[in-house]
C-alpha cells in the first residue's frame, strides 16, 4: 500500500523522476504527475483508468508560474484569476506547445490551477515543471476527501500520499474559459455562479453531457457510487420503494428521515449550509455506498449558492 505521511521534500523527489504521487488541496486529493513528462501524464490515465479524451487540469504555484505555460490571459479571465486565485478555480487558457496535446486532448487550450491548499502550494513552488492532476480515484467513481479515501481507491498504485487532512471545499473547481468574447462555466464547482458573476458580469453555463469534452469534467456520468443511485422527489421514491421491498439508504440536503435506520441516512447540513453541504457530498455518497443499502435515494437542493454545482454531481452520479 502507498506510504502516507506529510514530507513535501519525498514527494517532489518522486514527482521528479517520473513517479505519480497523491497530493490535497481544497477541492479534492489529486493524482499528480509532472506534466511535462508524457509517460508520467500516461501513468495518470492508465492508473485512473481514464479515457484519453478527457483532458487534465495543470496546477502551478502561482499566477508568474502560470504565465510560462499559456499563450495569454484575457482580461476577464485575469480578474477572475486575482480574485480567486489561489483557490477553488480552473482557467482554460490558449496553451505554448511546451504543455503536450496528451494533457489537453488534442485541445488548443488547457486548463490551468493555482490551488489553495498550503501543502500543496509549498511542494508546487519547490518543483520547476507543473504538475497534472485529475481527482485520486478511479474514473468515474466518487472523488476522495481524505487520504484515506486515496488509500482505499488507488493505494497499491502509488508509492506516496501526500496527508493534507480533510478537502475544506469538497467540490472540484470551476472550470471557466471565453469563446467569441463571451464568459463560460465548462464545469460548475467550488466557486458560486454568483461570486463568477459578481467580477464578470453575467456568465453561460455548458450543460455537462459532452461524450467529447471540451474542457475536464463534462462527461454526463461521473463522481458515481456503485450502487445505484435515484435522484427526485424524496418522499415518493421511499413510498415506491418501500412497497418493493428495497433496501434503501438516503441522502438529504438538511432533514432526518425519522423512518429510516441512522446507518441508512445521511443529511448533508443539518443547518442547512450550503458550504458544509458541499464539503459532505462525497463523504457522504461514499458512506452510503459502503452501507448494506441496495440504492441509494436522493434530492436536490435549492439552485443557488453551491446548490447549483451539488446538484450537477448529484444528476451525474445518478446518471445511468
Amino acid at each position: 500500500m502507498a506510504e502516507i505521511g506529510k514530507d513535501i521534500e519525498k514527494a517532489a523527489s518522486l514527482l521528479s523522476s517520473g513517479k505519480l504521487v497523491a497530493i490535497p488541496t481544497e477541492t479534492v486529493y489529486g493524482l499528480a504527475g509532472n506534466a511535462l513528462d508524457e509517460n508520467a501524464v500516461l501513468a495518470i490515465f492508465k492508473t485512473k483508468k481514464r479515457p484519453s479524451f478527457d483532458p487534465l487540469i495543470i496546477h502551478l504555484g502561482d499566477i508568474e508560474m502560470v504565465k510560462e505555460y499559456v499563450r495569454e490571459i484575457p482580461e476577464e479571465l485575469a480578474l477572475l484569476a486575482e480574485k480567486f486565485w489561489p483557490g477553488p478555480l480552473t482557467l482554460l487558457l490558449p496553451k505554448k506547445k511546451v504543455i503536450s496535446d496528451l494533457v489537453t486532448s488534442g485541445l488548443d487550450t488547457v486548463g490551468v490551477r493555482v490551488p489553495r491548499h498550503p501543502l500543496t502550494r509549498n511542494l508546487l513552488q519547490t518543483l520547476n515543471f507543473p504538475l497534472a492532476a485529475p481527482s485520486a480515484n478511479p474514473f468515474g467513481y466518487i472523488s476522495p476527501t481524505a487520504a484515506i479515501h486515496v488509500q482505499d481507491q488507488l493505494g497499491k498504485k502509488v508509492p506516496y500520499i501526500l496527508d493534507g487532512g480533510t478537502c475544506e471545499v469538497g467540490l472540484e473547481s470551476t472550470i471557466v474559459g471565453m469563446e467569441q468574447g463571451q464568459v463560460i462555466i465548462y464545469r460548475l464547482g467550488g466557486i458560486s455562479v454568483n461570486h463568477i458573476e459578481s467580477v464578470v458580469g453575467k456568465v453561460l453555463i455548458l450543460p455537462q453531457s459532452s461524450s467529447n469534452p471540451k474542457s475536464p469534467g463534462m462527461l454526463k456520468s461521473h463522481y458515481a457510487p456503485r450502487k445505484p443511485m435515484v435522484l427526485g422527489n424524496l418522499d415518493e421514491l421511499m413510498i415506491k420503494h418501500r412497497q418493493k421491498g428495497t433496501v434503501f439508504a438516503v441522502l438529504t440536503f438538511n432533514r432526518s428521515i425519522p423512518e429510516v435506520p441512522a446507518d441508512l441516512q445521511f443529511e448533508l447540513s443539518p443547518e442547512g449550509d450550503y458550504d458544509e453541504a458541499a464539503r459532505n457530498l462525497f463523504l457522504a455518497m461514499r458512506a452510503l455506498d459502503n452501507s448494506k443499502a441496495e440504492i441509494i435515494l436522493a434530492e436536490e437542493l435549492p439552485e443557488i449558492n453551491l446548490g447549483k454545482a451539488i446538484n450537477d454531481r448529484l444528476r451525474r452520479a445518478s446518471a445511468k
